[in-house]
C-alpha cells in the first residue's frame, strides 16, 4: 500500500474557518445559539481526552516511557496501512476541534486547541514528504529502540517480564513492517545518505551478534525483585532469552543483510536534503517545524554566521587575559594542555555530578517553582556510545519511580574536553531540560499532550538559555570553563551555518568538518558525530539558537519595559508554566504578561 491517506478537504475547512473572520462569525454565532459554554468544553475537553488516549494506544512504547502500563505488551504497527488510519483519525480530530466555537473558553482552553490543531495540520503536511520512507539512520530507528526503551522499563511483577516477552516475539514483525517501508523508500528514491547507513549497519551488527544474555533486550534478567517466585524466574529466563535467540536476533541479522546488500547500495550519495525532488520544499518545511518560525534557510544561514562572529570575539578576550594573542595559539594550547582533558570515563562523569549540585543550591534565586522529579548523572550505553552525542538527558516519568537521567557518553574520554562539561552539565541538568521537562509533566490544570509536547525550539532554546544563567549566578569561575561556555554557544551558532550549508548549499561533509575546525575547539570524536548528525537529522540543529535568541530577546524586552519591577523569577516561571510552546505562541504569552506587569506596577 503506497499511496498515503491525505485530509485536503480537512486542513482546508481548517484554514477557511481560522482566516475567513465572516465564516468564523457566522460559526460562532450559530454555535452560540445552539450549545452552551458547558457543553463546549465538554466537547473541548473530549476532543483533549480522547486524542491523548488515541496517541498512546498506537504509540506504546511511549505510553510504557511515562509509566502507562496498560499496553506494556504491545509493539507500534509501522505499516504503511497504519499510518494512513493515523492520518484519517487526525482529520477526525482536526474536524472536531474546527466544529468548537472558541469563545468564552479560558485562555488556557483556548491555547490547548490551538496547540493540538496545530499539531495536527503538521501532522497532515508532514505526510508530503514521506518520511515514513526514510525511518532509520546512525543516530537511530527500529534497531535501537527497543534496547533503549528496556532501559526505560520497570521490572517488579511476573506480568511486568511477561508483557516484555510478549513485544520480544513482535519486535520480528516491526522489523518486516519497517524494511518494507524502506524498499518502497528505494522505488521513490526517498533514502538517507550512504554513509550514514553504513554507520548504522555497524550498529545493527553489534546488537545482532550478541549473546542472548549479554544483549540489551534480556536487560530485566540481571536481577529479580523477590516478589517474582523462583519458579517463575525459572520460566521467564528461558523464555525470553529463548525469544531473544530465536526471533529477535534473526530479525537484526536479516535486517543486517538487507541493509549490506540491498539497501546500501541504492542510497544517495550527496549528504543533504536537496538531493531529493522536493528537497528544498521539505527543509523549509522542516525548517518551520523545528524552529516555529519563518525564517528561511538563509535568513538562518546568516544568523550562524553572525552569532559565530560575536562569540568569537568574547572568545579572543579571554584567550588574550590568559596570555594568548590570538584564538588560534590559545585553541592550539588546549589541545595538549593534559589537565584539560579526561582521563578516564570515571572522571568524566564526576565532572559533570561535581557542577550540578551548586547550581541545585542556585536554583530559587532562578525560580519561584521547582520540580520535584529526581535526577541523576549514567553513561551512555556501550552500543551506543561510538555515535552518540557528548551528553543527553532522558526524562523519568511522571510519577517519579524512574528519575530524569543525564547520560554522558564516555566512549573515548581522554579526547573529551573537560572544559566543555559545565555548560553541558547545566543545558542538559539544571536549569536546562531536567528543570524544564519535568515542570511541564508536573503542570496542572492542563491536557495530558500539553506536559509531553515537543517543540524543539523551545525546548532546546531553554537548554540553550539555562547555560548563560550559570554566569549570571556567578559561575563559570574558571577562565577555560568559562570559555568552555563560548564554545558551547559557538557549536550551536555553527550548527545554524553548517546545518543550513549541507542541506540548502549542497556543502561537502568536508566543508562541514573544516567549519567546525576553522571557528571552535570542539574534539574530533564530536565534530564527526556532530556532522553525521545534522546530515542525518535536518534543522534539528537549528532549534538550539534560533530558541535561544528568542527567549534573551524576550527577556531584554521585559527588562526594558519593568525597570525595577523586573523580577527575574516571575519571568521564567511564566516562560516555563505552559509547558512547551511553539516560539511565536511564547512571545505572545510573555508580551501579554509584560503588558500585565506594566498596568499592575501602574495601579
Amino acid at each position: 500500500m503506497k499511496t498515503v491517506f491525505r485530509i485536503a478537504f480537512a486542513v482546508a475547512v481548517f484554514f477557511v474557518v481560522t482566516n475567513s473572520p465572516r465564516l468564523h462569525a457566522q460559526i460562532t454565532a450559530a454555535n452560540a445559539k445552539a450549545v452552551t459554554l458547558e457543553d463546549r468544553r465538554k466537547a473541548l475537553n473530549d476532543v483533549f481526552h480522547d486524542y491523548w488516549e488515541d496517541y498512546l494506544r498506537h504509540d506504546p512504547e511511549f505510553a510504557s516511557t511515562i509509566g502507562d502500563t496498560r499496553f506494556n505488551d504491545k509493539v507500534s504497527d509501522y505499516s504503511v496501512k497504519a499510518y494512513n488510519e493515523s492520518l484519517e483519525r487526525g482529520q477526525n480530530f482536526i474536524m472536531r476541534l474546527s466544529a468548537i466555537d472558541p469563545s468564552g473558553l479560558n485562555d488556557q482552553e483556548q491555547l490547548s486547541r490551538d496547540l493540538l490543531l496545530r499539531t495536527l495540520v503538521d501532522d497532515q503536511e508532514a505526510a508530503e514528504y514521506k518520511e515514513w520512507e526514510m525511518p532509520v539512520t546512525q543516530m537511530g530507528g527500529i534497531y535501537s529502540r527497543y534496547p533503549q526503551l528496556v532501559a526505560r522499563l520497570s521490572f517488579k511483577t511476573v506480568k511486568d517480564y511477561d508483557d516484555w516477552i510478549a513485544r520480544l516475539h513482535t519486535i520480528p514483525q516491526a522489523f518486516s513492517q519497517i524494511t518494507e517501508n524502506m524498499s518502497i523508500g528505494l522505488e521513490d528514491k526517498r533514502t538517507p545518505p550512504h554513509d550514514l547507513i553504513e554507520k548504522t549497519l555497524e550498529q545493527v551488527q553489534t546488537l545482532a551478534t550478541q549473546k542472548p544474555e549479554e544483549s540489551p533486550l534480556a536487560l530485566p534478567l540481571k536481577s529479580f525483585p523477590a516478589a517474582v517466585p523462583a519458579a517463575d524466574q525459572d520460566r521467564i529466563r528461558t523464555e525470553m532469552l529463548a525469544a531473544i535467540q530465536k526471533e529477535v536476533l534473526p530479525a537484526y541479522t536479516r535486517f543486517a543483510t538487507f541493509l549490506k546488500v540491498g539497501y546500501i547500495p541504492a542510497c544517495r550519495t550527496e549528504l543533504g536534503l536537496s538531493a531529493l525532488p522536493d528537497g528544498a520544499k521539505y527543509y523549509q518545511f522542516l525548517i518551520r517545524h523545528t524552529t516555529t518560525t519563518s525564517l528561511t534557510a538563509d535568513q538562518i544561514h546568516q544568523i550562524g554566521l553572525d552569532e559565530v562572529k560575536r562569540d568569537e570575539a568574547e572568545m579572543l578576550a579571554i584567550a588574550q587575559a590568559l596570555g594568548f594573542k590570538d584564538l588560534a595559539s590559545f585553541r592550539a594550547s588546549l589541545k595538549t594542555n593534559p589537565k584539560l582533558k579526561a582521563t578516564s570515563a570515571e572522571e568524566l562523569l564526576a565532572a559533570f555530578r561535581g557542577y550540578l549540585g551548586p547550581m541545585q543550591a542556585k536554583l530559587p534565586q532562578l525560580f519561584g517553582r521547582l520540580p520535584k522529579a529526581p535526577f541523576e548523572v549514567a553513561p551512555v550505553p556501550d552500543y551506543m556510545a561510538k555515535t552518540a552525542a557528548p551528553a543527553y538527558y532522558e526524562a523519568g516519568t511522571p510519577d517519579g519511580s524512574r528519575p530524569g537521567r543525564l547520560f554522558i557518553d564516555t566512549y573515548n574520554p581522554t579526547d573529551r574536553n573537560l572544559y566543555a562539561v559545565e555548560d553541558m552539565a547545566y543545558h542538559e541538568g539544571i536549569p536546562g531540560h531536567h528543570l524544564q521537562i519535568s515542570i511541564a509533566r508536573e503542570l496542572t490544570g492542563v491536557p495530558e499532550f500539553r506536559k509531553f509536547s515537543r517543540y524543539t525550539a523551545y525546548t532546546e532554546g531553554w537548554g540553550l538559555y539555562a547555560e548563560r544563567l550559570g554566569k549570571d549566578v556567578g559561575f563559570y569561575r574558571d577562565p577555560y570553563s568559562d570559555y568552555g561556555r563560548l564554545e558551547g554557544d559557538v557549536w550551536r551558532a555553527i550548527r545554524l551555518v553548517v546545518d543550513t550549508g549541507v542541506h540548502s548549499q549542497h556543502w561537502t561533509r568536508e566543508q562541514m568538518v573544516q567549519f567546525f575546525h576553522d571557528h571552535s575547539n570542539v574534539d574530533e570524536t564530536s565534530v564527526q558525530s556532530e556532522v553525521d548528525r545534522y546530515i542525518a537529522v535536518p534543522s534539528q540543529a537549528l532549534a538550539y539558537k534560533t530558541g535561544q535568541l528568542k527567549i534573551l530577546e524576550l527577556r531584554a524586552r521585559a527588562q526594558k519595559a519593568l525597570g525595577d519591577k523586573f523580577d527575574i523569577r516571575a519571568f521564567h516561571d511564566e516562560v516555563l508554566d505552559a509547558g512547551p510552546l511553539p516560539l511565536d505562541v511564547l512571545e505572545q504569552r510573555v508580551d501579554a504578561w509584560i503588558t500585565n506587569q506594566t498596568h499592575g506596577s501602574a495601579q
